[in-house]
């Protein structure tokens, strides 16, 4: 049954993300981009779910890589002449040569996974407290690249003229892909040692496990996960600033993460889709929605208060997230449905309570 666990949460994952493109490709042109939204968010949730969920480590810093993935994307599939008015500053190699959006999602994935093995080198002996702190610090320093370096950027102006490529059935793709790579991971003998030592990291270390070695690996395979998701992310708005991949975004994530269950393939997609979704419906809903009978209007800001009121309840009362950390399975759903069938019956068969007190015993 454990085997056939794994390629049933695979598959699952599979099925939410195209039921979500389904629906979304019979929406109308601005609710669509909600739906595309929601599948590029599960893809940067998948690279940060293969780190965090893997080695327990929590990292603030993953959405780094989003954003070089987003800026090389950008710049690279802008054509040469526009650039030369937008970018005056610009590194000669990147204003004389341009390339494909495809070839864009290829070079986003490598020199997000690239970074990541780089300034992952001397941050995965860190643990706890420190490690979130030293992540948190590399997303300070690349915001600050990105925002002031005109010579690989805009610097603190936006990104424009951004071939949109990403729509509804690139970002499934996208989706897709990510979901494979996080499975085929996690399904490896380096998933399972990183697990090992995420549970008891001196016991792994005994049997000899390359902690700092295995965690480095999953930090690079991440990067180039959420490299690719940043690359998706700029095609799909067609321009880009760097607070766009700054605070906002790394809080979110890690809201759908936890919120899913950090523990599960299963967990991350529940969670990105629905927290994505949730939070576009919230914004809109800052603007006045119709809602069945009635306009629903809410004051500024309300998604970010409402979003953090379910991130609270979730780790105050289930902190394995909705998904209790379980991947899905067939089996655990048939057993779900047989208790929910049986629960009238043991009510009708339930004995009734004898009432005073019980008899005496005639046996002493």
């Amino acid at each position: 049954m454990t085997r056939l666990r794994v390629p049933q949460t695979l598959l699952a994952s599979i099925a939410l993300l195209a039921i979500v493109a389904l629906l979304g490709s019979g929406a109308s042109a601005s609710t669509q981009q909600d739906y595309i939204s929601a599948l590029v968010s599960a893809t940067i949730v998948y690279g940060l779910y293969m780190f965090v969920g893997s080695s327990g480590v929590i990292s603030f810093g993953h959405i780094s890589f989003a954003a070089i993935g987003a800026f090389s994307a950008g710049v690279l599939t802008i054509p040469v002449g526009p650039k030369h008015l937008t970018m005056p500053g610009l590194w000669p190699f990147l204003a004389q040569h341009s390339v494909s959006s495809l070839e864009s999602l290829v070079i986003a994935a490598v020199l997000g996974g690239v970074s990541a093995l780089v300034i992952g080198f001397p941050l995965m002996r860190l643990s706890g407290i420190a490690a979130g702190i030293a992540t948190f610090a590399v997303l300070q320093i690349t915001y600050n690249v990105l925002n002031q370096w005109t010579l690989i950027g805009p610097g603190p102006t936006t990104l424009a003229l951004v071939p949109t490529t990403t729509g509804i059935w690139v970002s499934l793709l996208g989706a897709i892909f990510s979901a494979i790579v996080a499975f085929a991971y996690q399904s490896s003998r380096r998933g399972r040692l990183l697990r090992a030592a995420r549970e008891d990291a001196a016991a792994a270390q005994a049997i000899g496990v390359h902690v700092v070695r295995e965690r480095l690996l999953a930090f690079g395979l991440s990067g180039a996960i959420c490299g690719l998701g940043g690359a998706l992310l700029v095609h799909q708005l067609g321009s880009i600033t760097t607070d766009q991949v700054y605070l906002e975004l790394t809080f979110l994530t890690l809201a759908m993460l936890v919120i899913g269950g950090s523990g599960s393939l299963w967990g991350a997609t529940v969670g990105a889709l629905a927290i994505s979704l949730l939070d576009s419906f919230l914004n809109t809903a800052e603007n006045s929605v119709h809602v069945v009978f009635f306009e629903l209007t809410l004051p500024n800001g309300s998604s970010d208060v409402i979003l953090g009121i379910i991130m609270t309840l979730v780790i105050l009362f289930r902190p394995q997230g909705l998904t209790g950390g379980s991947e899905f399975s067939l089996a655990g759903l048939a057993r779900v449905g047989r208790l929910i069938a049986a629960s009238p019956a043991k009510l009708r068969h339930r004995p009734a309570r004898s009432e005073g007190p019980p008899a005496p015993r005639t046996d002493m």
